[in-house]
């Protein structure tokens, strides 16, 4: 046995044991899809709130359209914290864990995926998808899609349990050691001061890549506009030449704005404009892409590999910002990011977490999948009650050894723990 089982046998006794049943039996077949929200308490530091809107398709009415932000200092204290895991059991011992995951996500998955997926061979990754995907008239998008993809990860991580490897080392193996993260400044103050202070202050943490939310839409009218321009004006040289800048209009605009604002912003070389519109209208994104020089990017809304190949095929973007937590999953965004590479676009995952993103872009050729996403503000705390947190150092995310995805819970700082049903 090598010395890196040997660690894992004397930490792990029960995973071991449970391992080699399986390995013995040649199976893994699947009892149970648990659902359990564990509860705690955490510490809050005194800082900015944090609470900068973005622009999003209902600000169009001016009743829905909040007035200009204003950051505000936020108070020591505490906060109750509250997440929903994903535990997928065998009959023969081996289990899956993957989190957190949305509570509409969990009703789908235990009312629909969960009686269906029971008996089923978790090992046969490529038929357990393909038969949730056929399961539901609806499953084509939205949150049935968003419950396929809490299965299939888990079931990748159980995957990873049960070769006693990393989830990256089951997709090929890893392009590199570590992986560059963007910051993405979602809920940062864009008021000039701040937004400058805040922007350096990222770069000389190390993140050479930011993403900041445009506030302000086609019904904040001409001053809005120039507002969003002067965003790039004040970000471009809080951090210098030598450091990305990507925007995201959250489907927000309309054409004729977009083309509007990314005229006059090429010349501080944006990396790209994010999801200026809302994902159906794709002729819109033709349109923007032939318009300006600013690289043209969506993707967080596709539900699987069919949306990539329109988009790629009608020269609509460059960038696929599809998310395993929402697109089918780990066996769908590798499928997404071989099509990508077809047509030269590069794969950069939405963030919506961070464990399936960082596996699938380690495995992937860098020119391919270069980044992965990393929610400043959001995963300060979204991973609390784990004990290993993919947090950025200096920019990159180490990758990690564990098997499967890594995740364990910190059962010191569980309160509460209940099975959803």
């Amino acid at each position: 046995m090598r010395r890196r089982d040997l660690l894992l046998s004397s930490a792990f006794p029960a995973l071991m044991n449970a391992q080699e049943r399986a390995r013995t039996s040649g199976q893994a077949t699947i009892k149970d899809l648990e659902l359990i929200r564990i509860e705690g308490r955490r510490k809050v530091e005194a800082g900015d709130a944090k609470g900068q809107h973005q622009v999003n398709p209902l600000h169009v009415y001016a009743e829905h359209r909040p007035a200009e932000y204003r950051e505000r200092e936020r108070p020591a204290g505490e906060a109750r914290a509250a997440q929903i895991y994903l535990r997928m059991t065998t009959n023969e011992g081996v289990e899956g864990l993957y989190g957190p995951i949305d509570d509409e996500v969990a009703v789908v998955v235990y009312r629909q995926l969960r009686p269906f997926v029971k008996g089923k061979d978790a090992l046969a990754g490529e038929t357990l998808w393909d038969k949730m995907f056929r399961l539901n008239r609806h499953s084509r998008s939205s949150h049935f899609m968003m419950a396929i993809s809490a299965v299939d990860n888990v079931a990748w991580d159980l995957r990873g349990r049960y070769f006693n490897t990393p989830v990256y080392r089951l997709l090929g193996g890893p392009t590199r050691p570590a992986v560059e993260a963007y910051g993405s400044c979602l809920g940062h103050s864009v008021e000039p001061d701040r937004m400058r202070k805040t922007a350096a202050e990222f770069k000389r943490q190390g993140f050479r890549h930011q993403k900041w939310f445009m506030p302000l839409g086609p019904g904040d009218g001409a001053v809005g506009l120039e507002k969003n321009v002067q965003m790039l004006r004040h970000l471009r040289e809080a951090v210098g030449n030598d450091c990305d800048l990507m925007f995201d209009a959250f489907m927000g605009w309309d054409l004729n704005y977009a083309i509007q604002w990314a005229k006059q912003v090429e010349q501080y070389r944006p990396r790209w404009i994010e999801e200026a519109f809302h994902p159906d209208k794709m002729e819109s994104f033709v349109a923007l892409r032939k318009a300006t020089s600013v690289p043209v990017a969506t993707g967080e809304h596709f539900y699987g590999r069919w949306e990539v190949k329109r988009f790629l095929e009608a020269g609509a973007i460059t960038v696929v910002q599809s998310d395993p937590e929402w697109c089918g999953g780990v066996s769908e965004l590798v499928k997404m990011c071989s099509i990508a590479s077809a047509y030269d676009a590069q794969v950069i995952p939405h963030g919506h977490s961070v464990h399936s993103s960082l596996h699938v872009v380690a495995s992937q050729s860098p020119m391919t999948c270069p980044l992965v996403e990393y929610l400043i503000s959001k995963m300060s705390s979204y991973y609390y009650f784990e004990k290993w947190d993919p947090k950025p150092v200096d920019g990159k995310i180490t990758l990690p050894n564990r098997p499967g995805f890594g995740i364990e819970l910190d059962e010191a700082k569980i309160e509460k723990r209940t099975a959803l049903t």
